[in-house]
């Protein structure tokens, strides 16, 4: 009994080491660029590198993870991520620390989807597991309150380089507490063999679609780099659907996605995604411009928010049990939607108590999306859980970049389209965003509603299949091309 909550330690500990790192990074980018002396593009580079890598080997990092096994996948993620953020935070150039940037991302790619799989197999028990998912992610959502502020006093106050070197003592710490808590074998139903062909055809669809969303931008949406790479995104993807119906033993057996709960599932959580990860990016820059924080104080502005999200993650999974997943996932939509909505009346005599009830708001509705991610792993059998974790933070993390891309566009031109000074273009521009990121978001509470109807999370395993059993979750972080974003987790 002891030694699963010491292991849930652990695994909750990478997680927190993997979202505090992203956050912590993109508060001290400009003290970094002037250390170093980058341009924009190398600064740009210094998160994208890490979020190509990331997003474009979920997948493989969560077949590995049902291949080898996850408590092999999790070690070797853990030792890859540790190593690589002593290297940046030792790096003394560009290419050094850009390549350890990228290495952290190999890492957190066979991390992420390691820790979605270890948590149902480290809790066989319907109810401790849910206990256990609820700890899990209340402790992602204090790394993204932590993040901000740890970012901002280290590169104030310290070498920046901190801000990586401090992911060395809580990995070494993971490790320890790890090696004698997670005991985990290979799942006996796993099948041997990587399936080439679907891991080759997946990595390359999404590092295609990754670049070209970091990059279109600056590089112009019809240059002949992004038009190609968005090209080979849609034919590496084609290649990969044939992949996999012509195997025996695919990685992702495509008849998920005629599941109403998994394509559902999935839907939803990437809806919140478009909609969300834009407005935390402009969110912050707000708070800097409107009311002059600095991203220290801009970051802090969002602890009372994460703060919320993590009490509400914790009970989140019993509200489900009483009520049905479907209802507490709508209503976590509902309650964000109006939230992003309520924060569109921010204009610029607006002040932060005006904010904080909408941060707060906000907060408990991303609590309650805690069950949505349990129903969509426990569509995949257990020997998949994996890929099944991998999908889905794929989902967040295509959507994640397709909100700040869309909403980014519509949000500059907007700002060109309305006359006045700079700050009363930008105010305009920004609650109109708001307002389609809600209408965005609030489209996900039919889609959950019917998609997820009112299952509840059984009181102790389903005797029929255990690929219907709950699994895990909470989410990952997503970063941008773009420095000083502050992330959310849900």
């Amino acid at each position: 009994m002891r030694g699963r909550w010491w292991a849930l330690v652990a695994v909750s500990l990478a997680t927190f080491m993997t979202y505090l790192d992203n956050n912590v990074v993109n508060v001290a980018l400009p003290t970094i660029q002037r250390d170093l002396g980058l341009s924009i593009s190398s600064l740009e580079w210094i998160v994208s590198a890490y979020v190509l890598v990331f997003a474009g080997l979920l997948l493989v990092g969560g077949r590995l993870a049902d291949l080898l096994g996850p408590r092999v996948a999790f070690f070797a993620g853990l030792a890859v991520f540790t190593l690589s953020s002593v290297a940046a935070g030792l790096a003394g150039g560009e290419v050094t620390l850009i390549s350890a940037r990228a290495a952290q991302g190999l890492g957190a790619a066979l991390l992420a989807p390691t820790s979605l799989a270890l948590l149902p197999k480290i809790f066989p028990n319907p109810r401790e597991r849910a206990t256990a998912v609820g700890v899990w992610s209340g402790v992602g959502a204090l790394a993204l309150a932590i993040g901000p502020l740890t970012g901002g006093l280290l590169s104030e106050h310290a070498h920046w380089g901190w801000v990586f070197l401090i992911n060395a003592p809580i990995g070494v710490v993971t490790a320890v507490i790890g090696t004698r808590s997670i005991q985990i074998g290979r799942d006996p139903g796993a099948h041997s063999g990587l399936d080439l062909p679907g891991l080759v055809t997946s990595a390359l669809t999404l590092f295609a679609l990754t670049f070209a969303l970091i990059e279109g931008e600056s590089r112009g949406w019809t240059s002949p780099l992004i038009l190609g790479s968005f090209g080979l995104a849609v034919l590496a993807a084609a290649a990969f659907v044939v992949a996999e119906s012509r195997t025996a033993r695919p990685m992702i057996d495509l008849s998920l996605f005629r599941d109403r709960v998994f394509s559902g599932g999935l839907l939803s959580m990437g809806l919140w995604a478009f909609g969300v990860f834009g407005i935390y990016f402009y969110t912050a820059i707000y708070l800097q411009s409107a009311l002059g924080f600095s991203p220290t104080e801009a970051g802090a502005g969002f602890v009372p928010m994460a703060l919320l999200l993590a009490v509400l993650a914790v009970v989140s999974p019993r509200i489900a049990e009483r009520f049905g997943s479907g209802p507490t996932v709508a209503a976590g939509l509902a309650l964000m939607a109006v939230a992003i909505g309520g924060l569109s009346s921010a204009g610029e005599g607006s002040g932060y108590l005006d904010l904080l009830p909408w941060f707060l708001v906000y907060g408990a509705g991303g609590g309650l999306l805690v069950p949505l991610t349990n129903l969509v792993l426990g569509a995949m059998p257990p020997a998949r859980a994996g890929v099944a974790s991998g999908v889905l933070n794929v989902s967040r993390e295509v959507f994640g970049l397709l909100g700040i891309t869309i909403l980014g566009a519509v949000l500059s031109a907007r700002q060109d389209a309305v006359a006045g000074p700079p700050l009363h273009k930008f105010l305009d521009a920004y609650q109109f965003t708001l307002i389609l990121a809600a209408v965005i978001i609030f489209v996900g509470v039919p889609v959950s509603l019917y998609s997820l109807g009112r299952r509840r999370t059984p009181a102790t395993p389903p005797a029929v299949s255990p690929a219907v059993s709950p699994a895990t979750s909470s989410g990952t972080s997503s970063g941008t091309s773009e420095p000083a974003v502050v992330e959310p987790v849900a």
